[in-house]
Parts: C-alpha cells; structure tokens; sequence
C-alpha cells in the first residue's frame, strides 16, 4: 500500500496491504464528501481548537453514513483494521479520524497485543481529547485487558513526555470497574499529580471519578493522603460524585 507512519517513540511500520480497505475507503470518502456542510465544518474546527479541519458531519449524520459505507463488507482482520485507520489517519478531516476510532472500538476484539504501536501512532498524531480519550479506553484499554503483559508497556507510557501518551495510560482502565488494577491506578495518578498540564490533571480526576463508582472509599481515600500533590482540578473532579 506504500503507507508509513511514525509514532513519537521513533518506530515505524507500513500499514499493511488490505482489499477490504482499498474497498471501503473510496466509499468512505465519497459518501462524506457527499454529506459535507462548510458552515458546520467551520464551527466545528473552532470548537475543537483549529486541532484539524472538518467536513460539518454531525455524530448521528455520520454513523448513519459509516453503517452505509460498512454494509455487506467482509469480517475484518487484524490487518485489514491496522490498514483502514492509518489510511484513515492520512486524511486531514476530522471526521475520518472518528471513523477510524469507532471502527477500532467495534473490532477491539480482533486486535492482537502487536496493535499496540498503531495505537500509540494514532494517539500522538493529530492528537486531541476526541479521539484520544476514546482509543485509550475503549482500544488500548481493550488490548491491556486481553494481554496483561502490555501493563508494562502502561507503565512506560506514564512517564512519557508526550502527554497524550501520559493521558492514555491514565484512562485505559476506564472502563474496567471492578477489574480495575487499583494500584496501578493510584500509582499512575499520584506519580503525575504535580503535572502542568490541564489534560492530564483532568485525566487524574476523571480516572478516579469513574473508578469511584466502584470503590468510593479507595478513592476518598487515595485523594486524602495525596491531597497535598493531587491539583485543586484532579481533587475536585475525583469527589465530584462521592464528596469528601
């Protein structure tokens, strides 16, 4: 297919050769292309802070779309999914980008622990809290779940420079409630707490936010013995539902 990309760890790979992505794209495009509104789009790219441009699609216009263009398509491999979302990742609309997102979510299952680096690709591309925050927890959430050892790679992406990577690591056990590694998640939210950045000190909140759903009383209190190094924004969102 003569696509490469390159993930900020420095490695890179090509996206390998995929009929049912060479079958689905031209479709792809030509039916957003179709249901494009410049007005919407420019209002859209002001919201999510000119991170890239749009077509104008709305979620619910879009996904209709997406079932249009997916229907009749054969079950995706590995590969062919690795093909569709970097190929989709090349095209500068926003929106390619979320199908690319919801596509991965939907056949997570089919995705080995070799994923991972595409995943990491995507996450530090054109990164933003749109598509991010819905890899981490629903792809490379999915991926540590079916493949323990990748805790390790976790434990990397914690400390890395690039805090979308850093905030991927925070919430990839979003979605995982009562199966939620606890001391790992304490671990990676007390060992970023004096984080400058606003993404990660909300990623800090909303992670212990979710997880308090499950065990409210670790949560009170992990915040009260971090209290002193957890930022004013990661406390107030962690206690939001379960006060102090």
């Amino acid at each position: 297919m003569g696509v490469t990309a390159s993930g900020t760890s420095g490695a890179r790979f090509a996206a390998p050769s995929s009929a049912f992505a060479d079958a689905v794209l031209p479709r792809l495009i030509a039916g957003y292309s179709a249901a494009a509104d410049p007005d919407r789009a420019a209002s859209m790219r002001a919201y999510m802070k000119d991170v890239a441009p749009f077509l104008g699609l709305t979620t619910p216009g879009r996904r209709a779309l997406s079932r249009t263009v997916l229907a009749g398509t054969a079950r995706p491999d590995e590969a062919d999914c690795t093909a569709l979302a970097l190929r989709c990742w090349e095209l500068p609309e926003r929106e390619y980008h979320y199908f690319a997102v919801d596509f991965l979510r939907r056949h997570v299952k089919r995705l080995s622990s070799g994923f991972l680096p595409v995943a990491r690709h995507l996450v530090s591309t054109v990164p933003w809290w749109d598509t991010v925050d819905a890899l981490a927890a629903h792809v490379v959430g999915g991926l540590v779940a079916a493949d323990p050892e990748l805790k390790a790679d976790m434990d990397a992406w914690i400390e890395d420079d690039d805090l979308w990577v850093a905030r991927t690591a925070l919430l990839h056990q979003l979605r995982y409630k009562e199966d939620t590694d606890t001391a790992r998640l304490f671990s990676y939210c007390a060992r970023r707490a004096g984080h400058p950045d606003f993404f990660i000190r909300k990623a800090i909140g909303w992670s212990l936010r979710e997880y308090a759903k499950t065990d409210p009383g670790a949560v009170r209190d992990f915040v009260a013995r971090e209290r002193g190094s957890l930022a004013p924004l990661s406390v107030r969102e962690a206690l939001k539902n379960i006060g102090p």
